[in-house]
């Protein structure tokens, strides 16, 4: 009807472009709606806590006369996952938890203290380690290609390591396992990199973590 009557008198210039611009509010208000309702929400990440009392780190370092190995407990941590799919972690290693498992009397407690020392890891000084997931690349089935950020006596390098990871529930398992060149991190003892003429005294720049994490998301978090 309100059409009709346009059609049937005459409309001043300034009233056409009026009636033009509020078609045209409409017309982008409609647009707007429809995409609206046809966009999907953003997902969202979901944090999984881990337990530190039943996940594991164990050590691993040679030198040219043996190896030695133990356990380092984590302080915190938490994974994070989108559509049961890993994105992202962050954890916290407590340094003074440092624990050797193939000596045992005086010599393991040596053992532990060296490490502890300045000598190695400087624990009174540097007390924790970090690891941060910068990236996570996808592989075949549960397996990722993991980069991250691991921070060892303030210093902060970037490593690369495989992990798999599982999901049942609430609940999720993660293994890995990282190589860390010591002499990124200012760890000097007996390194070659660092001293010359060390003989069969050296103590190899790499030392190996096999990572074993479970993970909880509580109820409604």
């Amino acid at each position: 009807m309100y059409i009709q009557m346009l059609l049937n008198k005459p409309i001043h210039h300034s009233k056409i472009i009026e009636i033009m611009k509020s078609l045209n509010v409409l017309v982008l208000a409609a647009i707007f709606a429809l995409a609206s309702a046809f966009t999907l929400p953003e997902k969202e990440a979901v944090s999984y806590d881990v337990d530190v009392q039943q996940s594991e780190i164990t050590w691993k370092g040679e030198k040219i006369a043996g190896a030695h190995e133990g356990t380092i407990q984590l302080r915190d941590g938490s994974l994070q996952l989108e559509d049961g799919k890993l994105v992202g972690g962050n954890f916290t290693i407590d340094m003074s938890t440092i624990s050797n498992s193939d000596l045992e009397g005086e010599y393991k407690g040596k053992l532990e203290g060296h490490l502890k020392s300045d000598d190695f890891f400087g624990v009174e000084k540097y007390p924790t380690a970090k690891l941060s997931i910068t990236n996570v690349e996808p592989k075949s089935g549960n397996t990722y290609q993991i980069t991250g950020s691991l921070t060892i006596k303030n210093k902060t390098n970037e490593i690369q390591f495989p992990a798999t990871v599982a999901t049942q529930g609430n609940r999720v398992t993660a293994e890995a396992s990282i190589t860390v060149d010591r002499s990124e991190y200012d760890v000097r003892y007996g390194s070659d990199s660092f001293f010359d003429n060390l003989g069969d005294k050296v103590i190899y720049d790499d030392f190996d973590l096999q990572i074993s994490l479970v993970a909880e998301n509580p109820v409604g978090k």
